[in-house]
């Protein structure tokens, strides 16, 4: 059999592919929502723009006609209480944790590129006990800049010591596969992320769309020469 891709590495999305990390960030925007006067965000309004940033989380919460002023004030007090309850209610996506053992009992590299900024993600992964698993962690604030370019991808490719053409890059939105293939990764859509109503992952041109980890798992296996 002659393989044309040969797999090394499984490299994942944070917020929303390897980690549901919503109910810690909405808990913390609500507080953050309330200490300033305002009322509860309802989940299902702001959990879709989770991976595009805190930001754009409380831009979805309150109207716009609030001033930049006052969006600011919300936007630190809500990342003030997330970086110290950091992983309070986070959990794992069903079968993720399965899927990491499997990756690492096929001799498989895996790592994770994320636009969540250091001081959040490096804590995080270490609450989850990941970061002596994991062959990189490439945060926002890692490289001059962030995804889609191309340059926080290759830097996990450095770390993980792979090429981009080894890899599988996994995430729930559309910069997400834009970064992956910039550089000449396979692409895999997460749909059981933070997908926003507008979104149509059919058309970001993924390799595939992936409702349940446990379908990684598969697609995995079905790139591996015998």
């Amino acid at each position: 059999m002659v393989c044309d891709f040969k797999l090394s590495c499984v490299l994942f999305d944070l917020d929303g592919t390897l980690v549901d990390t919503a109910p810690d960030l909405i808990a913390c925007l609500n507080h953050a929502l309330l200490e300033h006067g305002f009322a509860n965000a309802p989940k299902e309004s702001v959990k879709p723009y989770i991976s595009y940033g805190a930001a754009a989380m409380v831009k979805a919460s309150i109207s716009d006609t609030v001033s930049d002023d006052i969006r600011q004030a919300i936007l630190k007090t809500m990342l003030d209480r997330y970086q110290h309850n950091i992983a309070e209610f986070t959990v794992f996506f069903d079968g993720m944790p399965q899927l990491l053992e499997t990756i690492e009992s096929q001799g498989l590299k895996w790592g994770v590129v994320t636009n969540k900024l250091k001081r959040y993600t490096d804590p995080l992964m270490q609450a989850l006990d990941l970061t002596r698993r994991a062959a990189c962690i490439i945060s926002g604030d890692s490289t001059g800049n962030s995804k889609p370019h191309p340059e926080p991808m290759l830097e996990g490719c450095r770390l993980a010591e792979v090429t981009p053409h080894e890899c599988v890059y996994i995430g729930d939105a559309s910069h997400d596969i834009e970064a992956g293939r910039n550089v000449g990764m396979k692409t895999l859509a997460a749909l059981y992320g933070y997908l926003k109503p507008d979104d149509v992952p059919e058309n970001w041109g993924a390799d595939a769309l992936i409702d349940h980890p446990r379908q990684i798992d598969s697609w995995i296996r079905s790139t591996l020469c015998n």
